[in-house]
């Protein structure tokens, strides 16, 4: 396929982008841009040549016939009329193809004093009194000149160029009146000057969003100026810069890949964001997120699409071929607890900056004056988690809360588990006007209302930040009936008895499957769940499916779980391998009970997961036989077979004799 040869006129924003767009794929641009301090602003390619300099139509027609370009874009200034009708008449002379680059007109608010040209602008300027702001360039400056008290009234912005500068000395503009500045000029900005100047009237073209008129006229508003636009020349039928792109890529085959910018947009007050965030949230053309944040991050007429779940984010991305440039925005830090991950996965196909805001973490840590260094971060904001094992387990924990109950559920956690006397500090609406922080035990706060926008932080003295495993037997409810006392959880079922796994038993198991924080596990014959309680308090950020054909062991296995908080065990009632055809591929799998169905077990894990780590243990030599017997008919590789025997004190009048427990095989089995 023959490189496609194009031409723009880059002499706007606009233009820019679109040579941009079209120089990283599979064609040959030529940009031509009037001055040299606007070919500095196109960002160079490899496919890509910058011209400088005013063309007269016969330079157009050299260029023309010498390039012999396929199509000729002209994304010329609306107002720069006299180049457009050079531009269009050299490509129809030349017999190629023309297409118009055209800018959406701005609102028509009745507050806007609307001129036809720039001369009926200086007719209203002249019968006017106070002092005037002009943002119309330097090129009509000796046209504006003519108004009463020129040299008093009117303050110019330019741009920063030596030929700017000099039309403003010979209209006869005074230094100290002269703002040279290149955009894009923010709201803030803009009245920014307004104020500075004292001005009473803002002059404009009108321009469109691109050119920045969404951020005068608001700046306008907000200072009480009265705005005055000079409406555009008569337009030659086009094109705006989406539909261009879609022409492009019927006619040409050109492949688009769309620009997402995903940003963190703080707690929400816009003295939180980055400069970085508001430009990127500024240029883009289609704004997504919350309506809380897109309120907060939109800047003019904007595309608005309201959603929070990365899957309708993405699909509506797909679906709008009309936006090249998005911005999302997510709410505090992108990178803490956020949907930026998912949504980045989902968006492989397009262009993805990601930009980093202030989390709500950092936030109410500077107000308290206090580091965040040593606190544990977790969010209940959609999420299924019992804070009361973060708050025993650590000195400092911070978590953010979603809904008008959040806190609430939070202080009553705390409050029914115990705990009422840990300090709480709760932060309202951080960085809003209505900013609220106040701290208190959880039983002193219980009592308030809070606002859903919130965040806690935590503070347990006595927190103890226990990382291993081996919890004592006691620590275990067992229930009213006998138990055996073997030291695994395959013994014979007899009346009421439930086995238990063993802490020294546990401790060796875990050890050698080698669990990591977001483990999937199977515990298969849980028994009491001994296990998949120690399983879960290690996989905190996993998941722990405890499976168990007993009633009343089911029923411990629940006692279990709540005497830790712990919430991420799910109980399956039923035998093994039956009930774990449905169940998530496991990472890790203890097997304490098998019920004579261990072959069948572990093939049912590897055929989930080949790469599943595998501990299974054995008291009865019947059991050892059966395990051993799987690794060669199933051609397992076992990594490690250990033989534990342990022994326990027991009291003898005034002396401790030992006494020991049936020995423990413990098989780590790999396929």
């Amino acid at each position: 396929m023959n490189m496609i040869r194009i031409c723009v006129f880059a002499g706007t924003g606009d233009g820019r982008k679109l040579t941009e767009y079209l120089a990283c794929r599979n064609v040959q641009v030529t940009a031509c841009a009037a001055t040299e301090y606007g070919g500095e602003l196109v960002k160079p390619a490899e496919r890509l040549t910058v011209l400088t300099g005013r063309l007269s139509k016969d330079d157009m027609l050299m260029l023309f016939k010498r390039e012999e370009f396929d199509l000729v874009i002209d994304a010329t200034h609306p107002y720069a009329e006299a180049v457009t009708e050079s531009v269009s008449e050299a490509a129809s002379e030349c017999g190629i193809r023309y297409i118009r680059m055209l800018r959406e007109d701005s609102c028509t608010d009745d507050s806007v004093v609307w001129a036809a040209d720039t001369q009926e602008a200086v007719r209203i300027l002249d019968s006017t009194d106070g002092t005037i702001l002009l943002t119309t360039g330097s090129k009509d400056l000796g046209t504006y000149s003519v108004i009463r008290d020129f040299s008093e009234r009117v303050y110019v912005r330019v741009l920063p160029m030596e030929d700017s500068l000099l039309s403003c000395r010979k209209a006869g503009v005074r230094p100290s009146h002269i703002i040279a500045m290149q955009g894009p000029f923010t709201l803030e900005m803009n009245t920014a000057l307004l104020k500075q100047t004292g001005a009473q009237w803002m002059v404009t073209k009108d321009g469109g969003q691109a050119g920045g008129f969404d951020a005068k006229a608001a700046a306008a508003a907000a200072a009480g100026v009265k705005l005055l636009v000079v409406g555009r020349p008569r337009q030659h039928e086009g094109y705006n810069y989406s539909r261009i792109i879609s022409l492009l890529e019927k006619e040409y085959g050109l492949v688009r890949k769309c620009n997402v910018v995903i940003s963190g947009i703080g707690p929400g007050s816009k003295d939180l964001r980055t400069m970085e965030s508001i430009r990127a949230f500024s240029e883009a053309e289609c704004i997504i997120g919350a309506a809380r944040m897109t309120d907060a991050v939109r800047n003019g007429r904007q595309q608005v699409f309201n959603a929070v779940a990365p899957v309708e984010i993405s699909a509506y991305i797909h679906e709008h071929k009309e936006f090249t440039d998005f911005a999302v925005a997510m709410s505090g830090d992108s990178g803490f607890f956020s949907g930026t991950k998912k949504l980045t996965e989902l968006l492989s196909d397009c262009n993805v900056t990601i930009l980093p805001g202030l989390s709500s973490l950092s936030v109410l840590c500077a107000r308290l004056g206090v580091s965040y260094e040593d606190i544990k971060t977790v969010s209940l904001h959609g999420r299924n988690r019992n804070i009361v094992r973060d708050v025993i387990s650590n000195k400092k924990v911070f978590t953010l809360v979603g809904g008008n109950e959040g806190v609430k559920r939070v202080l009553d956690s705390l409050c029914s588990a115990g705990y009422g006397a840990v300090h709480v500090t709760v932060g309202e609406r951080l960085s809003y006007p209505e900013e609220r922080i106040i701290s208190g035990t959880a039983d002193e706060l219980r009592g308030d209302v809070y606002d859903s926008l919130s965040a806690v932080l935590i503070e347990n003295p006595f927190g103890l930040n226990v990382t291993t495993h081996g919890l004592p037997d006691t620590a275990f409810i067992r229930g009213g009936g006998r138990y055996d006392d073997l030291s695994a959880s395959d013994g014979k079922e007899a009346g009421k008895i439930i086995p238990m796994t063993k802490q020294a038993v546990r401790s060796v198991s875990l050890s050698m499957l080698g669990l990591t924080r977001d483990a999937i596990c199977w515990d298969v014959g849980a028994g009491t769940g001994s296990v998949s309680v120690e399983m879960a308090l290690q996989c905190d950020e996993g998941h722990v499916y405890a499976i168990e054909k007993r009633p009343d062991a089911i029923e411990l296995i629940y006692k279990n779980a709540e005497r830790f908080f712990i919430d991420n065990i799910t109980v399956i009632h039923g035998a093994a391998p039956e009930e774990c055809e449905e169940l998530p591929a496991p990472t890790h799998v203890f097997i304490g009970g098998s019920s004579g169905n261990m072959k069948e077990i572990i093939m049912t894990v590897l055929q989930k997961n080949p790469e599943a780590k595998i501990a299974a243990s054995a008291v009865t030599l019947e059991s050892v036989a059966e395990l051993t017997g799987c690794i060669n008919t199933l051609g397992l590789f076992s990594s490690e077979v250990i033989s534990l025997n342990t022994a326990v004190n027991k009291k003898a009048g005034s002396y401790n004799l030992m006494t020991a427990r049936n020995p423990v095989y413990i098989f780590l089995l790999k396929q």
